[in-house]
């Protein structure tokens, strides 16, 4: 008795499931129907601008530079981003620039870690976010390179 309900309730016999998409004029499909999944690429550069913001820990100019010079062109994304990359590393040196200058007047004790500290946050926050596909502009970066 358990196993005859416990069959209804979760699982459907054969004979139910072709009756129910004959029922509804949906044609299964055939043999000689062929899906090819080769060309499902990753439509927009997410992956490789991910790649982007990440190596760029541990490589801060030589990987986010070929990543987008061998990709913008394919990608409006990719593009977009790598730019954006750029605006903010630019940006960030030279608000570290100005920390380590005002060292000598001890506010750059203060203002140096903040700024490492924003740069760390925004790029993993651009990353996660270029991941899922938006366009982020990363706070506090000069346009530089305008997108």
């Amino acid at each position: 008795m358990i196993e005859h309900s416990l069959e209804t309730m979760f699982f459907l016999k054969p004979k139910k499931v072709v009756d129910r998409i004959q029922s509804k004029g949906v044609e299964p499909m055939r043999d000689n129907d062929i899906i090819d999944y080769r060309e499902e690429k990753e439509p927009d550069g997410r992956v490789a601008v991910t790649l982007l913001y990440v190596l760029s820990f541990f490589a801060p100019i030589l990987a986010p530079l070929l990543i987008w010079l061998l990709l913008k062109r394919e990608s409006d994304f990719v593009d977009f981003h790598g730019k954006q990359y750029f605006n903010f590393f630019l940006s960030y040196t030279i608000y570290s620039l100005i920390g380590s200058i005002l060292i000598f007047v001890v506010i750059g004790f203060i203002i140096l870690p903040i700024v490492w500290l924003l740069g760390i946050i925004f790029t993993i926050v651009a990353a996660v976010k270029s991941y899922y596909g938006e366009y982020y502009v990363i706070p506090l970066s000069i346009q530089f390179f305008k997108p």
